[in-house]
């Protein structure tokens, strides 16, 4: 039960609102002198026919006494309401030291969850720019994990189109195998912006790309052996940096795999007279929902993006039976994914509308979109490099006989990356800047975790054990009661992450659940006084690593218990 739910309870009994409705109206008043929560009266002046600070006012008298609040007091046109301290304290810590990671965990199973996240090209370098989606993608799987659903991660691999034709132009001209094979992404991608360049001054080149490409969807031998061995070299690169991020796939389908899944959708379009040509191409009209229409067909025959997003739409429902199916691509595929979801339902298919795009914001270098063809990449496995060998650097320098360094600086290292991205508002566009990821201080991932180190610590020390008698907590140390309160919004704080597909919210919480924690340690001589002071307050320790470890698991990110 949350604390709104409590105090609607028991405010029910005086007000002529159910529990439901009184909840919905709580606020948190601007300062905690005000109360812990406030009732707006301004709802009940037509049902009392008094004004609400008259209503304010009755309501105080009449709650007067209540043992179930440490005090109610009317303020204006507001009920302020103070909770029992001592009662809630003890409830909150029991609760997750009974619960441990399950505490705001549901254990329904709610149905499966497809997660479409990551989706790098083939051939081209892991850039920063893929980071987002792969790491909001990911916390927002094990957000609806916690939540009873079932999720399904799809990285659906940029493993077919044009491009493949560029580059095999730029390799049977310019291409060395031993080169390729000694660096093949480093090597494809210095192709790759070489046939650009090149093309500037030779446009005959896109016609042998097309060329190349045409080959490649005949099946000739030369040219699906090339794509084979781009594509193989290039997961072995990837897998290096989804291992860093510690991020797992159930499914590695691309691009390819839908090849001979799109047919079938252009016929069934064309069965339900859905298909009218446009210019020698072949669409679907959607004027009816003010979207431009979705072309389906090329000219020539050859299928689009829009036909192979309707044909893993269906195999996704047909194979997983989603009872939603969510696409972690940026925000300026929205277009895309909107006309998809309609042609969808102009087929009949109701379970189009458990679709959802899930935008974002681009990595902008320079204020400018990061662009592989003119070699502005920067490449996410140095990035993790740069920030592990910092992370390294420091604990030499401040914690040097540190057990397992390399491990925990690949911990803080990847964290730092990993928080810098999600706690930002996943549709701001964010500015590459490697020196914020590598601050230890603030609101940084290394600093959530250190505050878990530090609390981990504490415990060793004072030699906690689960053993030990429920303690009497003494309220009235500073910071604890907003401890007690955050700790309490832990499982509303996860709810809301994934109602709206937002990872930030629990970033934002850890970083006030750390600050008020370091704030209680600093006022604090945790470690002295009485036996039982001790155990009250390592208690509340204890209950801070659960959430803070658990908050850091959902984004994604270790917790070290020492740095």
């Amino acid at each position: 039960m949350t604390i709104q739910q409590y105090t609607a309870q028991h405010l029910e009994k005086v007000i002529d609102l159910p529990a439901s409705g009184i909840e919905k109206t709580l606020e948190v008043p601007p300062d905690r002198s005000l109360g812990d929560l406030a009732f707006p009266c301004f709802i009940l002046a037509k049902t009392f026919k008094k004004s609400p600070v008259q209503i304010a006012q009755t309501l105080a008298e009449e709650l007067k006494g209540s043992t179930h609040f440490e005090r109610i007091e009317a303020a204006g046109p507001y009920l302020n309401i103070f909770l029992p301290k001592k009662q809630l304290t003890q409830a909150v810590i029991s609760e997750i030291l009974e619960n441990g990671q399950l505490y705001g965990s549901e254990t329904t199973n709610k149905g499966t969850i497809i997660i479409d996240l990551s989706s790098p090209n083939i051939a081209k370098p892991f850039s920063m720019g893929h980071l987002r989606s792969t790491v909001i993608g990911n916390a927002i799987a094990n957000i609806a994990s916690k939540k009873g659903y079932q999720p399904y991660r799809i990285n659906h691999l940029g493993d077919w189109g044009t491009q493949f034709g560029k580059l095999m132009t730029a390799y049977t001209k310019w291409g060395d195998e031993a080169a390729v094979k000694k660096s093949p992404i480093k090597e494809l991608n210095t192709l790759y912006v070489k046939y650009h360049e090149e093309v500037k001054g030779n446009p005959d080149l896109d016609n042998e790309g097309r060329e190349w490409f045409k080959k490649l969807e005949d099946g000739d031998e030369e040219a699906r052996k090339l794509w084979s061995w781009f594509r193989e070299e290039s997961l072995k690169e990837f897998q290096k940096i989804y291992d860093l991020l510690d991020v797992q796939f159930d499914s590695m389908n691309g691009e390819a795999f839908y090849n001979d899944k799109m047919k079938p959708v252009v016929e069934e379009l064309s069965e339900k007279k859905l298909l009218i040509e446009s210019e020698g191409a072949m669409v679907v009209d959607l004027s009816e929902f003010n979207l431009p229409p979705a072309l389906i067909q090329k000219k020539d025959g050859a299928s689009l993006y829009t036909t192979r997003d309707l044909a893993a739409a269906k195999y996704r429902k047909v194979t997983y039976q989603f009872v939603k199916s969510l696409y972690v691509v940026g925000h300026e595929q929205s277009l895309h994914f909107e006309q998809v979801k309609k042609v969808l339902s102009k087929m009949g298919y109701a379970w189009a509308d458990d679709m959802e795009h899930i935008p974002f914001g681009m990595i902008l270098q320079d204020g400018k979109k990061m662009s592989t063809r003119k070699g502005k990449t920067v490449l996410l496995e140095e990035v993790l490099t740069q920030t592990i060998q910092q992370a390294k650097e420091n604990i030499e320098s401040k914690n040097p006989t540190l057990e397992n360094k390399e491990l925990v600086a690949e911990m803080v290292g990847v964290g730092a990356v990993i928080f810098n991205d999600l706690k930002q508002s996943r549709l701001n566009s964010v500015e590459f800047d490697i020196s914020s990821m590598l601050r230890f201080e603030g609101e940084t991932g290394p600093y959530v975790q250190y505050t878990h180190a530090r609390a981990c610590t504490l415990l060793a020390k004072g030699e906690w054990t689960t053993e030990e008698p429920a303690p009497s907590y003494d309220v009235e140390e500073p910071y604890l009661w907003e401890i007690i309160l955050t700790l309490e919004k832990f499982p509303g704080t996860v709810d809301r992450a994934l109602k709206e597909y937002e990872p930030s919210i629990i970033s934002r919480y850890l970083i006030e659940l750390s600050r008020f924690f370091n704030q209680y340690y600093g006022k604090v001589r945790i470690l002295s006084g009485t036996k039982e002071k001790q155990m009250a307050r390592l208690n509340v320790a204890k209950a801070v690593t659960v959430v803070l470890e658990e908050g850091l698991r959902l984004l994604g990110i270790k917790a070290p218990e020492k740095m």
